[in-house]
């Protein structure tokens, strides 16, 4: 029987990308584990998670710490639960899974006994895709759990790293979160995800960390008499300060390329990631893979 190149390579091309490409859980479900060092970090990646949970794919939404230092008046163990319990109900805002972890809150190290929770963590939700902050930051946490998804990524593979947790047999994406910091480098995009159609989604899920977004940081940052008295109130306003953090604008280029020029113009929040050279790189071969929604256009 004849086959013409053309069916060929398309042939070659679908073994290849079956390969390669198939989802770690063997479900054709996307696993999805976003690390962040606190309760509400993960968030700063809420719209794009919340197009994968509409999708169906499985995300898992973890902080490292228990975010027990992060209050000007409640003792470390109560706050400790007040903010286990707020991460579980933003997470339940877009049906994910949320849990932190007992590392004190400002105490995290790159040990190798928190390398190896980041792995078992990766391992056991058979992750597919990792996001987690760069390790540039003010806040040393931020910057300790960088470095920890980095130094966990290559050994995530190696059977005999933490034998009792079955290994990965094909590397995971390692995406950073976006940032402003500059040095040593700059936060250069891969990749943008427009989220106007979900950013109340993302500032329903700040909302439940009234620890956080209504006492903590408005007291830390001198503005706690600027937070409106109810619940409504207050959610309003902080949509009306909180949704500058996902301002399209800076990647207003990257979108364009995207999205085309008349779409891409007229977004106005998003969130960006960036390859972070660590495990399976991501491509323009891949894109819409990872990103599923990103074929709608």
């Amino acid at each position: 029987m004849r086959v013409s190149l053309k069916l060929f390579v398309t042939i070659l091309v679908t073994m290849f990308c079956g390969q390669q490409l198939l989802a770690q859980g063997g479900d054709g479900k996307l696993r999805i584990i976003v690390i962040g060092a606190h309760p509400d970090d993960p968030e700063k990646v809420g719209g794009t998670v919340h197009k994968w949970a509409q999708m169906g794919h499985d995300v898992l939404l973890v902080s490292l710490t228990n975010g027990d230092a992060g209050h000007q008046s409640y003792k470390a163990k109560e706050l400790a639960r007040i903010r286990r319990e707020e991460a579980r109900r933003a997470g339940e805002v877009i049906g994910a899974r949320y849990i932190t972890l007992d590392n004190h809150d400002g105490q995290l190290m790159p040990t190798y006994k928190n390398r190896l929770q980041v792995i078992k963590l990766i391992r056991e939700h058979k992750a597919d895709l990792v996001i987690f902050p760069r390790p540039y930051d003010y806040h040393p946490d931020h910057r300790y759990t960088g470095t920890l998804v980095l130094d966990a990524a290559y050994m995530v593979t190696v059977p005999t790293i933490l034998p009792k947790v079955p290994h990965l047999e094909r590397n995971p994406v390692f995406l950073y979160m976006s940032d402003r910091f500059t040095i040593p480098v700059p936060f250069v995009a891969d990749v943008c995800v427009e989220i106007d159609d979900v950013i109340e989604k993302k500032i329903d899920m700040y909302h439940q960390h009234t620890s956080q977004m209504y006492e903590w940081l408005p007291f830390n940052s001198g503005n706690l008499d600027q937070v409106p008295a109810t619940d409504a109130e207050r959610r309003e306003w902080l949509g009306r300060t909180r949704k500058s953090g996902s301002n399209a604008a800076p990647y207003r280029d990257k979108l364009i390329e995207q999205y085309g020029e008349t779409r891409g113009n007229a977004i106005r929040y998003c969130e960006a990631f960036q390859d972070s050279g660590y495990g399976t790189r991501l491509t323009k071969e891949n894109l819409t893979y990872y990103f599923p929604f990103l074929k709608a256009r």
